[in-house]
């Protein structure tokens, strides 16, 4: 399993990046991209280099926790999985690009997509003295559009992606990642109803499509759960100085609540199972909500 906490490479370039940075600044800039993205807006807010960077403090180890959990997931359902490529569309300052990396050492072509500039310029920097990922191709545009052209891979990334786009861009970009990909596709979103919904008619359009379900799901079939119940998961991790600073907060650790899916054009036999709720523990049974 790989850890949920970022690779000591990616930790030092960051750290690299910080010195000298105002941290109430980059904590003001943070708050105002966070409270942007939690209104359903994008990347729009991130306009320079000291946004991109703060925006990365603040938001890059929780979303790298969620992909790794994500990626760890997916490889205990298939352990023998090894791409060589990856596609990482809306990939930002590289996160995902980084999770996949640590969890699949085979893995050694790397593209990105994302249409903001000052992200990508970080991304460049933080990944220029990777073994792994300083040849990386990272190209700036609309994701759909340069998506369309890029070489498939064997793994395709999108994470935290669709939910910036509407019900029409988000169905086409789903169509053309499915397009791109030669073996999974692995979309990870917020842990809210909303990111829900947005898997669960990723996945509906995709399995009509031909795909399967890897996990988290043990079924090809409808979603069985019903509101208010909504699948979502929660991985922990520890917190920088750095990290609390420009967060505002206190804990040494945070709780990063995702929704995710990942599909194959290969069907998965023999998958186990899933506890879906905290089981309810009783004087002379134990009850578990299971998928």
């Amino acid at each position: 399993m790989t850890s949920p906490d970022l690779p000591a490479e990616l930790r030092a370039a960051l750290n690299a990046r910080l010195e000298g940075l105002s941290r109430s600044d980059a904590a003001g800039r943070a708050a105002i991209i966070s409270q942007t993205y939690r209104e359903g807006g994008g990347s729009g807010t991130i306009r320079t280099e000291t946004d991109a960077l703060a925006y990365a403090v603040a938001r890059m180890p929780a979303t790298y926790a969620a992909v790794v959990a994500s990626l760890n997931a997916l490889t205990e359902i298939r352990p023998d999985f090894a791409p060589t490529s990856l596609l990482d569309v809306g990939a930002g300052p590289g996160t995902a690009s980084w999770a996949a990396a640590e969890a699949f050492p085979s893995l050694h072509e790397f593209t990105l997509l994302d249409a903001n500039e000052a992200l990508r310029t970080l991304a460049l920097d933080l990944t220029r003295r990777s073994d792994r990922l300083r040849r990386i191709t990272y190209e700036l545009g609309q994701a759909r559009v340069y998506a369309a052209h890029a070489e498939a891979a064997d793994l395709v990334i999108a994470s935290y992606i669709i939910n910036e786009l509407g019900d029409a861009e988000r169905n086409a970009l789903t169509d053309v990642m499915w397009e791109q990909t030669k073996d999974t596709l692995l979309v990870v979103e917020p842990g809210t109803p909303a990111g829900y919904a947005r898997i669960i008619a990723l996945r509906a359009r995709l399995i009509a499509a031909g795909a399967h379900v890897i996990a988290p799901c043990p079924h090809d079939g409808d979603c069985p759960l019903v509101a208010p119940d909504w699948c979502h998961f929660s991985q922990r991790l520890q917190r920088s100085r750095a990290h609390k600073q420009v967060k505002g907060a206190d804990a040494p650790f945070e709780d990063e609540r995702f929704a995710y899916v990942a599909l194959s054009r290969a069907r998965v036999e023999n998958r186990p199972s899933r506890v879906l709720a905290q089981p309810d523990v009783g004087k002379v049974e134990i009850a578990a909500k299971l998928c």
